[in-house]
């Protein structure tokens, strides 16, 4: 079985219904639904969906995902003290966001592709990455 860590970033896109993320969130979805794939989200990039929501859309989107979000198929990890020192860790050696680095430690931990088209990832040394590229505008 194959694992993969969400970021929050391909989460918004498809929220979004962006068509670049959007076939491929669906497909890992698809396939974790059928259990060939298990997937994870660290709680805090969940949280990180619904504050973004809440500021780039609505208050009701933002609700809506926190609704929906633990029906995903998908494992919201919620981290322990130890793995917070790990993103710590990662955010003070690279410039990534706090809420990003805990997507990075995830994806770590389990040694694993980050699903994600956010370019600050790629400066990260030892992360697997599974890209989405970015739909122009």
């Amino acid at each position: 079985m194959k694992t993969r860590v969400f970021d929050s970033w391909p989460m918004l896109e498809w929220i979004s219904g962006r068509e670049a993320s959007n076939t491929i969130v669906q497909k890992l979805l698809a396939e974790a639904e059928q259990g060939s794939t298990q997937l994870l989200m660290s709680a805090i990039n969940v949280g990180e969906v619904y504050y973004c929501l809440q500021k780039r859309a609505s208050q009701s989107l933002a609700e809506s995902w926190r609704a929906s979000s633990p029906t995903l198929p998908a494992t919201i990890e919620v981290p322990s003290a130890e793995e917070i020192w790990d993103a710590a860790a990662l955010k003070g050696r690279y410039r990534i966001s706090y809420a990003g680095a805990f997507a990075a430690a995830l994806a770590q931990k389990y040694n694993c592709p980050l699903v994600t088209g956010d370019p600050e990832f790629r400066a990260v040394d030892h992360l697997q990455l599974e890209w989405i590229s970015r739909q122009r505008h």
